[in-house]
């Protein structure tokens, strides 16, 4: 191997950001022991096994793990120019699951049954599609694509509309499943990427005027779910009906409340054993370290993912063109508002909307999509001329 190339190599293996995936692997570990203990005496899902959802969930970490890998040493041009490609593949993906190829789990019609008890879920990396597509699109205002240290300039209203229509057509496909949730997150995604590209306050306030007036316009037209529609209610009323609409986020909320400071001791809590909490290895996994692990393990929890925010928000300051800073922000932002809303739902302070809790909550398709997107960021760093920059 020439000399030239291994020293090339060998500078990207220094700038590889470990301290990134290192945070995503150890919430993926620490969700593997909450989903264990959330499923291990539920035999009507596990089929006898009590280590099933460990087993599926370490196999799921793994995949993402190379997943992971491999797209960190993707050429960058070719993300860029392929970006197009991944986000038409996820259009039909959606597109595929309202046709008889679509299955629906707990009320949404979102998923793709393989055969031999594997699924997929689109909607899921919709997300990495949209964000790459939108940071496609907003990159083109400038000629050069080159970012200076100065702000940038205000994004032209021509790619505003791209990129509502971008953002706009896999959110409106999600909303007919119904996947309140997924579409959520693509919204709160694209208005990150927004803001990071310069949009002025009066563009965003046009959009966020724009997207109150369609929710408004999904409730009265009954385009949201009944299911959805009590979840809000719920939520407007947290002790509406508590053994019905307010039944899940009663229940976690006790367990929760219950674990203290210390916790109950792993695969000890009362409430998880009880399965009291419905979905708790998934949408809820969260209140078996409230109630196991207590405040303390909730604490750990939420920062490793501080940990992982800021190191995504520290590759995207260091990053010399606008795509790559785009795509960072917009995964900080996709990750920063599952992470809120997951948690903050499992507290009554959000309406439940049956988001994963990135990298913990159990589930293939989330695991898969947040390690592509944490590759994304790798491919960024790796290829970025700036010094590291530091949080202090």
């Amino acid at each position: 191997m020439p000399v030239a190339e291994t020293r090339r190599r060998a500078s990207r293996l220094r700038r590889f950001d470990w301290v990134l995936p290192g945070a995503a692997l150890a919430l993926s570990v620490y969700g593997a022991l909450l989903v264990w203990s959330a499923t291990r005496s539920r035999t009507s899902l596990t089929g006898g096994d009590p280590q099933f959802f460990l087993k599926r969930h370490l196999l799921n970490l793994v995949i993402g793990l190379v997943l992971m890998a491999g797209t960190s040493v993707l050429s960058y041009a070719w993300v860029r120019a392929c970006a197009p490609v991944f986000y038409v593949l996820s259009f039909l993906g959606l597109l595929a699951v309202l046709t008889p190829l679509g299955t629906t789990i707990n009320g949404a019609h979102s998923w793709i049954v393989l055969g031999g008890g594997f699924s997929i879920q689109p909607a899921e990396y919709a997300k990495v599609a949209v964000v790459l597509g939108l940071a496609v699109v907003l990159t083109l205002k400038s000629s050069t694509g080159v970012l200076s240290d100065h702000v940038a300039d205000a994004v032209p209203p021509r790619r505003i509309a791209a990129a509502a229509v971008v953002a706009g057509v896999p959110t409106g496909i999600i909303m007919l499943l119904p996947d309140l949730g997924s579409a959520m997150v693509i919204i709160v995604s694209t208005a990150g990427l927004l803001v990071f590209a310069g949009t002025s306050g009066r563009w965003l306030a046009l959009l966020g005027v724009g997207s109150a007036a369609a929710a408004v316009a999904a409730t009265h037209l009954h385009l949201l779910a009944q299911h959805q529609v009590n979840r809000f209610a719920a939520f407007a009323d947290p002790h509406l009906d508590p053994q019905g609409v307010g039944y899940n986020t009663a229940q976690a909320r006790l367990a929760i409340g219950s674990g203290g400071v210390l916790g109950k001791g792993l695969f000890n809590g009362t409430q998880t054993n009880g399965r009291y909490v419905p979905e708790q290895q998934t949408d809820f996994v969260f209140t078996v370290a409230g109630e196991e692990l207590g405040f303390v393990g909730g604490v750990v929890l939420i920062a490793l993912f501080a940990v992982l925010l800021l190191r995504g928000i520290a590759v995207a300051r260091q990053c010399d063109d606008l795509f790559g800073m785009l795509v960072c922000s917009g995964v900080v932002s996709w990750f920063a508002f599952e992470t809120f809303e997951n948690i903050g739902m499992t507290l009554g302070i959000m309406p439940v909307a049956g988001i994963p809790l990135p990298f913990v909550s159990y589930g293939g398709s989330s695991m898969f999509a947040s390690f592509i997107a944490i590759g994304l960021i790798e491919n960024v760093r790796l290829r970025s001329t700036r010094p590291a920059v530091t949080l202090d």
